[in-house]
């Protein structure tokens, strides 16, 4: 598709269409000099979008919101959610707009959608803008994260606004494009059932069923299904998160998506030294969403979608109860065979039988030689994975107790860990916080090449390649205590 052919590209607004009452039709904010930063060609492929107009003036203005396509319905979303377990009735997309949708080359409908646009009505106190910083952390740890497997929004494009917006001093402002399988949110469902207008809150469900899963328009009871299989999807992700060291920071309703992707990569961080209590992010004071209880917050919001999804499971609310808390009881044991089963295949002894003895007291040593000391979670399992091809020192001089360690080891070793196995689930590389900080700063200052560079090796993650070693490396000691902010 060239500039010349630009009408051929089409954007759906099946959401706007099917879901009028969840849709504000805005535009997004005029930025006065767009300029392409970061640009996903392959995805941009994927899609079936063609690179070449994406990178041309009209195509750059597109990727703000500036220029939008005949047909097209730009719409900012509305929905309720539980901020660090207070609830608000209304939230919505205050700095983000959903320009459409479009079916990429596998067949499937992807989200199109803009976040630091500018003001809607749901900005609040807010500008509805963003800074360049925050939005390419976003799109690093987000392409990282779908390179390890993770399901995920993906990052499109980060675009200089051209405009300076105020934080704690004044930064160049950016518009991320952001893609997603959609963006139904648990929140999305707590707010049409807020609204008592269950009409809405039917034909959302139905369109989730349709977009997600539509094996459950099947089933005797599609709407129970529907929820039994954002608890099955939502239990998996979390152990994901948990097996490769990832903190969210801002599990609230309204960043769980329906579908199970992770979404919203404001103050996330992946740990170096292992910590359960890891926080990350600048407003979290209390600890709530701390590395060790993410999977706790996950099963709460997920009660927080049964209690949206009761007038749909039975008519009668208190007959909906006992099969609504039936499916949420799953998810402790889908979240914990999920964990098992990644965690021995980290330890490279995934054949072993789910209820092997040796190797669950493996998993268990392993877990308790990270929290024996300070000891690097991504470096630990890569170098393990040289252990058994043989040369244990690295492994073994990461580590304070060498006596455990080698009588761990031993026990380990017995059961002949797959090396391969390891190298393909253990990452060498991933958006360690003093890199992707490192990267951001030369960005915000003009300076892209350390954020290509990082790139280049976190969205190829377990093959290790000369001249990135640092990039496999644990933080230097003087790089301190972490915090991350959300950029609003």
């Amino acid at each position: 598709m060239t500039a010349a052919a630009e009408s051929t590209l089409t954007l759906d607004r099946r959401f706007a269409r099917e879901l009028a009452e969840l849709a504000v039709p805005w535009q997004a904010e005029e930025a006065p000099a767009p300029e392409l930063l970061v640009f996903n060609e392959a995805l941009a492929a994927d899609l079936g979008l063609d690179p070449a107009y994406l990178r041309s003036p009209e195509g750059v203005r597109l990727l703000v919101g500036n220029h939008v396509p005949d047909g097209a319905t730009p719409v900012a979303q509305a929905y309720a959610g539980h901020q660090f377990g207070g609830y608000s009735p209304l939230l919505g997309d205050g700095r983000a707009l959903l320009l459409g949708e479009v079916t990429d080359r596998r067949g499937r409908i992807r989200d199109i959608h803009l976040k630091g646009s500018g003001r809607t009505p749901f900005a609040r106190a807010g500008d509805g803008r963003a800074v360049v910083g925050p939005m390419l952390r976003e799109y690093l740890v987000s392409e990282a994260m779908h390179a390890l497997g993770i399901p995920t929004t993906r990052s499109l494009a980060v675009v200089a606004t051209g405009r300076q917006v105020r934080r704690e001093g004044m930064l160049p402002g950016a518009v991320l494009t952001r893609v997603a399988g959609s963006h139904l949110r648990v929140g999305s469902f707590q707010y049409a059932r807020a609204t008592e207008n269950f009409g809405l809150l039917r034909r959302l469900a139905d369109h989730a069923i349709a977009r997600h899963y539509p094996d459950a328009a099947e089933a005797e009871n599609p709407y129970l299904e529907l929820f039994r299989s954002v608890v099955s999807a939502q239990a998996s992700l979390v152990a994901r998160w948990m097996l490769v060291g990832f903190v969210h920071g801002v599990m609230n309703t309204d960043n769980m998506t329906i579908s199970g992707e992770t979404i919203d990569y404001g103050p996330c961080a992946f740990m170096d030294a292992f910590n359960p209590g890891a926080v990350f992010s600048s407003i979290d004071v209390s600890g709530r969403y701390a590395y060790a209880n993410q999977p706790v917050l996950a099963e709460w919001n997920l009660a927080r979608l049964a209690e949206a999804m009761l007038p749909l499971i039975d008519e009668d609310q208190e007959k909906a109860v006992t099969p609504a808390v039936e499916a949420l009881g799953a998810f402790r044991g889908q979240y914990s065979a999920a964990w098992s089963g990644g965690m021995r295949a980290k330890l490279g002894i995934a054949d072993a039988a789910a209820g092997d003895e040796a190797a669950s007291a493996v998993v268990d040593g392993a877990i308790a030689i990270l929290k024996d000391g300070p000891v690097d979670y991504t470096l630990f399992f890569r170098n393990l994975g040289k252990a058994a091809r043989g040369d244990v020192r690295p492994v073994r001089g990461m580590v304070l107790d060498l006596a455990a360690f080698d009588s761990w080891v031993a026990q380990w070793q017995a059961l002949g860990p797959d090396q391969e196995l390891m190298d393909s689930v253990n990452p060498a590389y991933i958006p360690r916080n003093h890199l992707v900080e490192e990267a951001l700063a030369a960005a915000t200052g003009g300076d892209l090449d350390l954020v290509n560079r990082l790139l280049e090796a976190v969205t190829e993650p377990f093959t290790e390649r000369p001249g990135l070693e640092r990039y496999a490396e644990g933080a230097p000691e003087d790089f301190g205590s972490y915090m991350t902010f959300c950029g609003t």
